[in-house]
């Protein structure tokens, strides 16, 4: 008692008298604190969970129970036999009457009298409705007798029930409804399970569709299969408790049908023709033992139930109620045979009993994981994964013993009732622990499934996964699941140290740094490094055993080195890439080294560890794969001293990426004595630089031309020199003569320097020292200044005269240059020499004279002649006239030109002199136009001084005219120099617009 009392207070406390509505009786909280819940072996965590990582799991589990139970606030009129839910209609049996109730307006219901149905008492055997709530059939037994009394069928909208006379003499214990859905006018085909064995097919029509001929519901009603026609069976075990047919493919399927022991499976193919369409499927037995399965037992009845999920298409497992327990399995849609539609994994639920207690249940119902099993006091959960009781509901004796459990095909919803109450069950998060079900037998893949994305428990699972594949010795799977779990990263590596796993170890630390996250540094830089460390200590171990030719060293080092390309691992080796350098440098790893620098693009480590190693071909190799110019810039000095013909071929490879200049300390550091080769290849590099590149750098020409000059390359010197123009010399011509001078034999290039210079003196006196054409090639060059040529060329004859004493050659010279006379060359001969050398030249000399005078003669009668003939053209001009008639009109404005003064042109245009002065003003340049406006006021102020003076002042206004004569003839010369169409002014307006800016607002309103 104190027990009771003790949990009436609980419940009080808790507040659950919310969960019975408003009528709810102290009995009713009392019952609802008697339902127990055992929950899973595994328990549920009250405070937050630490998880093996360091997790603390704030998430708590919901602590709503996963099974509620709510008793519905009515109270029938009678006790209640049977009840049936479908699409949310309920059917309520009792005594000779059913109550028909719609669950969406629960205040209304309808009565069906059976008696008057019937004629005569009744007792409901069983009811059966369709899925869609369309179709109630009801079969009926005399209540003494237990004999067959009537099969009905009461149509949703129907208030009558039709009598199903076909199946009059047949007491039906199961239906199954057509899974289609079916039409407003039949039900469809539909199987009929009787207590006697028999099945039958049918198909009902509804409402009052029938023929007015048919009395009966039943469109045919026939036999298509005896399950106690094959088999010894007793007459109570023959009872169809359990009917239910699918399609499976187009015209293939299966039948389940129970009796109180055995489990009937059938499949084929139906009929194509007349009516029963599913005797085919069943035909299939009459010359074959049936297939089934038998659990023995003493109970007379039996109960199916198909879990469908989301309550639509195929069922996925069934549960079959017996006395030895609840058969559970699975469907296999896959089968071939009848005996194999069960799939694997079947089981035999026992019913968890109490000591003392052994009542047999009444009623099922399956969910997607759990059986709820029916006593006459409790309703008693089985998980179906681990046949664990989950949940034990106990009922009081206040409303009567529980009489039935049914669930809702199409909502889903689960039903108990008992003589004198109806209760609903409600199902929250059912799958809550699904989970941990399957961990416990070790099927990872569900358990992660059933997390839903929970991280401590799937961190839970992939340990426990991780453990067992680890136990297994699986090393390489568990290193990849153990990446996955907040598992200390320490207590890994240790675990496979330890089992000295170092390929398992190095798998771990890959999978593990892919999970990281990039704020992770520090931890992403450990394991790098670590990674590194392990990867050449196998690769050592590998090459100091003599197998570096070997596919195991060959797939080993393949997958380091895919590993460094992984763009996270690439980056932090980027960032700690000179410790990467020294390990792999303590590891004797030169391979590795370089193929490390080449994948940082550190270009510059590789080169310079190839020069170290005096590998200058593979130098110069990154060095043009690259093409970065930096690192030619870089270390070109020094592969210029040993492989000076392939650095230059690199360099001009390169063309234009390169700039020379910078070339240039590369280029200066050469020893001709022990390699010759490195001058001359500077010189070709340079010259490609100039010939082919088009440099004109000053730096580059002057140490081309030094070369040239030390290397004693004369005549490429001299080459480079004499192509060179004049007027834009690239090289410092200070700097090249300094140089040519210093060196011996390069007095010709001075020459040629100070000739460009302009030094012809110089270039001059220098030549005569070397070749007295080279003077007189040098003498002829200032075309432009004779007075130098002959100052030149009298200095190379005094030289040749005076040193050489060669008279004859100086006299050739007055035929090589025209500027020069005997007696220019006189003064340079000895006193006492022969005229016999020169007389021929004293008498050519004269003759030149006199032809040149007689030619300025000759030039002053052309000349005077000339001045004649113009003369005469001025003066037939002045008196050249033309006609203009009185009706002339001015080209400009078009009024008659008599009256003013005006312009008359050769091309016959007229002007008035004012419209000319206007027309031509704009065209003026700024100064004419201020001049022109000058002389116009000058003028006007000249007419005014006319008219105010006096007859006395006669001399003043003679003054005048001659002034105003001498304004017209300059205001003629500005503006009349030509016609105004006919002349350049015309031709420079050609790009001028006809409108003139200003006009044109006044111009588009005019075209509105």
């Amino acid at each position: 008692m104190s027990t009771i009392t003790n949990r009436i207070s609980y419940t009080l406390r808790r507040n659950h008298t919310l969960l019975f509505g408003k009528m709810a009786s102290l009995f009713d909280q009392y019952e609802q604190a008697a339902s127990l819940s055992s929950g899973y072996m595994t328990g549920k965590p009250v405070i937050p969970e630490m998880t093996t990582a360091g997790i603390i799991n704030a998430n708590l589990e919901d602590e709503t129970p996963m099974f509620t139970k709510r008793r519905i606030d009515y109270s029938p009129s009678d006790y209640v036999t049977h009840m049936a839910v479908s699409n949310s209609k309920l059917v309520l049996g009792m005594r000779n009457k059913i109550r028909r109730m719609d669950l969406t307006q629960p205040d209304s219901f309808d009565d069906i009298d059976l008696q008057k149905s019937t004629g005569e008492k009744a007792r409901i055997y069983e009811l059966f409705y369709d899925r869609f709530g369309d179709n109630l059939l009801i079969s009926l037994i005399h209540p003494e007798s237990n004999l067959p009394l009537e099969n009905v069928l009461l149509y949703r909208t129907s208030k009558k029930p039709q009598h199903c006379s076909k199946m009059k003499g047949h007491i039906i214990s199961s239906v199954a409804w057509n899974p289609l859905i079916p039409n407003d006018n039949t039900t469809g085909l539909i199987l009929i399970g009787t207590t006697n064995g028999l099945i039958f097919e049918t198909e009902l029509a509804c409402g009052d569709e029938r023929p007015f001929f048919q009395s009966s519901p039943e469109q045919y009603f026939k036999q298509v299969f005896d399950v106690g026609a094959s088999s010894v069976i007793i007459a109570d075990s023959k009872i169809i408790t359990g009917l239910v047919f699918h399609k499976i493919a187009s015209d293939n399927y299966f039948v389940f049908a129970t009796t109180p022991s055995r489990l009937f499976q059938f499949m084929g193919n139906i009929n194509s023709g007349d009516p029963p369409y599913l005797q085919n499927v069943f035909n299939y037995y009459k010359d074959v033992p049936e297939s089934y399965i038998e659990l023995p037992g003493k109970l007379h009845y039996s109960k199916l139930q198909l879990y469908y999920l989301n309550n639509k298409g195929l069922p996925s497992s069934f549960a079959w109620m017996t006395e030895p327990g609840v058969m559970y399995a699975g469907i296999n849609y896959k089968a071939e045979f009848p005996q194999n539609l069960i799939g694997a994994g079947q089981k035999l639920l026992a019913y968890p009993n109490d000591k003392g207690e052994g009542s047999p249940p009444l009623s099922i119902v399956l969910t997607e994981f759990h059986v709820l099993v029916l006593f006459h006091d409790r309703v008693k959960v089985i998980s179906a994964l681990n046949e664990q009781l989950v949940f034990e509901d106990f009922f009081s004796e206040t409303y009567g013993s529980l009489k039935g459990l049914v669930k809702d095909p199409e909502k889903g919803t689960i039903w108990a009732y008992s003589d004198m109450a109806i209760y609903r069950y409600r199902i929250t998060r059912e799958d809550r622990y699904i989970w941990e079900v399957y961990l416990d037998k070790n099927e990872y893949g569900l358990a992660r499934k059933y997390c839903k994305g929970d991280p401590v428990k799937i961190d839970k699972v992939l340990t426990k996964q991780a453990d067992n594949l680890f136990k297994q010795e699986k090393y390489e799977e568990c290193a990849v699941i153990y990446a996955q779990t907040h598992t200390s990263f320490e207590e890994i590596a240790l675990k496979f140290l330890e089992a000295r796993q170092e390929g398992a170890l190095r798998e771990f630390l890959i999978k593990k740094l892919m999970s990281l996250k990039n704020q992770d540094k520090t931890q992403i830089t450990m394991i790098v490094m670590w990674l590194m460390e392990i990867y050449l200590n196998e690769l050592g171990v590998l090459r100091t055993s003599g197998k570096q030719t070997s596919q195991k060293f060959k797939d080993l080092q393949d997958e380091f080195r895919s590993l460094l390309k992984e763009p996270r691992i690439k980056d932090c080796a980027s960032n700690n890439r000179s410790a990467i350098y020294n390990l792999m440098s303590n590891h004797g790893d030169e391979e590795n080294l370089i193929f490390f620098t080449n994948l940082m693009k550190d270009f510059e480590k590789v080169i310079q560890y190839n020069l170290q190693h005096k590998n200058y071909r593979a130098a110069l190799n990154v060095l043009t794969e690259h093409s970065r110019p930096e690192l030619f810039y870089q270390f070109s000095p020094a592969l210029m001293q040993t492989n000076p013909k392939e650095t230059v071929d690199a360099w001009i490879a390169q063309d234009r990426k390169l700039n020379p200049v910078q070339l240039i300390p590369a280029l200066v550091h050469y020893d001709n004595k022990k390699d010759p080769r490195q001058g001359s290849e500077a010189i070709r590099y340079l010259e490609y630089c100039v010939d082919k590149m088009g440099v004109r750098d000053q730096a580059i020409h002057n140490y081309l031309l030094t070369l040239y000059a030390r290397l004693q390359e004369t005549e490429k010197l001299m080459t480079y020199l004499q192509r060179q123009d004049e007027t834009l010399v690239p090289y410092d011509q200070k700097y090249a003569l300094r140089i040519c001078s210093e060196l011996p034999g390069l007095e010709k290039a001075c020459v040629h320097i100070y000739a460009t210079m302009g030094l012809y003196e110089e270039a001059v006196d220098l030549a005569l020292k070397v070749d007295i054409d080279l003077a007189k090639e040098n003498a002829d060059r200032p075309e432009d200044n004779d007075d130098l040529r002959k100052k030149l060329w009298l200095k190379i004859a005094k030289h040749v005269v005076e040193k050489k004493n060669d008279i004859k050659r100086a006299m050739e010279f007055l035929q090589e240059c025209d500027l020069i006379k005997i007696e220019d060359i006189l003064p340079f001969f000895p006193d006492f020499v022969t005229i016999d050398h020169f007389k021929d030249a004293i008498c050519t000399s004269l003759q030149e004279y006199n032809q040149h005078i007689e030619g300025l003669k000759e030039e002053m009668e052309v000349a005077t002649q000339s001045t004649e003939e113009i003369r005469g053209e001025i003066q037939t001009f002045r008196n050249k006239y033309s006609m203009v008639t009185a009706q002339e009109k001015c080209a400009s404005c078009g009024y008659p030109i008599m009256g003013r003064s005006f312009y008359l042109f050769p091309c016959k245009h007229v002007f008035h002199s004012i419209c000319m002065v206007a027309e031509v003003l704009p065209h003026l340049a700024p100064t004419k136009m201020n001049r022109v406006s000058e002389i116009q006021r000058q003028l006007a102020a000249l007419v005014g001084q006319e008219d105010s003076a006096s007859i006395s002042s006669q001399s003043l206004m003679s003054a005048n005219i001659s002034t105003k004569d001498r304004l017209n003839a300059e205001l003629d010369d500005l503006v009349a120099s030509e016609c105004l169409y006919c002349g350049d002014i015309m031709i420079r307006s050609v790009d001028i617009s006809f409108l003139n800016m200003s006009d044109y607002p006044a111009i588009l309103k005019s075209w509105e």
